[in-house]
C-alpha cells in the first residue's frame, strides 16, 4: 500500500475510534440532563453543577465528532447540482470546495483556537456562574476536533483524487 493510502486510513481510523468512543459522552450527558429534571421538577432541589456540566459535555460531544461526521457524511451539504455530475466530475467540485474553502477555514480554526485555548491556560479560565468550573480543557477541545477535522478532510481528498485516477480507496 503506498503512502497516500496508508495516510488516508490512518486518518480514517483516528476519526473512526474517536467517533466510536466520543460517541458515548451522550450517555452520562443525556442521565445528567434527565437527573437535573428530576431534582428540579419534582424534587424542588436544582443543582448548581448541572448546567455547566452538561453545557461543557455536549461542547466535547458536538466538536469531537466532527471528522467522524465527515468520515461518514454526516455534515450538510447542498448536492442539488453534484447529484446529476458524473462520479469524476463531483470529485473534481469536492476537490474545489475543499482546497477553496475547507482547509483554509479549517487552519484558521485550528491557528486561532490556538490562541483562544492558549490565553484561557494562561489564565486558568473558569466561567463565571457560582459552581465556576474550569473551561481550558473544553477550549482545548476546538484546536483537536479541528485537527482531527483537517486530517479527515486530507483523507476526503485523497480518496478523491483516487476517485479521479479511476481507482477505488
Amino acid at each position: 500500500m503506498n503512502f497516500p493510502k496508508k495516510l488516508s486510513v490512518f486518518c480514517d481510523t483516528v476519526n473512526e475510534w474517536t467517533g466510536r468512543i466520543f460517541g458515548w459522552v451522550i450517555v452520562p450527558l443525556t442521565l445528567l440532563t434527565v437527573t437535573e429534571v428530576i431534582l428540579r421538577r419534582f424534587v424542588g432541589s436544582p443543582t448548581i453543577w448541572s448546567f455547566e456540566v452538561c453545557k461543557q459535555l455536549y461542547g466535547l460531544h458536538f466538536m469531537i465528532v466532527a471528522g467522524y461526521g465527515l468520515l461518514y457524511g454526516a455534515h450538510v451539504s447542498v448536492d442539488i447540482f453534484t447529484t446529476m455530475l458524473s462520479k469524476k466530475k463531483r470529485a473534481i467540485v469536492d476537490l474545489i470546495g475543499y482546497v477553496l474553502f475547507f482547509f483554509p477555514f479549517v487552519i484558521v480554526c485550528i491557528w486561532q483556537g490556538y490562541y483562544f485555548a492558549a490565553r484561557s491556560w494562561a489564565m486558568k479560565e473558569t466561567t463565571w456562574s457560582v459552581f465556576s468550573p474550569i473551561v481550558y480543557p473544553i477550549k482545548t477541545v476546538i484546536i483537536i476536533s479541528f485537527i482531527l477535522l483537517l486530517l479527515q478532510g486530507i483523507s476526503e481528498c485523497i480518496k478523491k483524487i483516487y476517485i479521479l485516477k479511476g481507482v477505488e480507496l
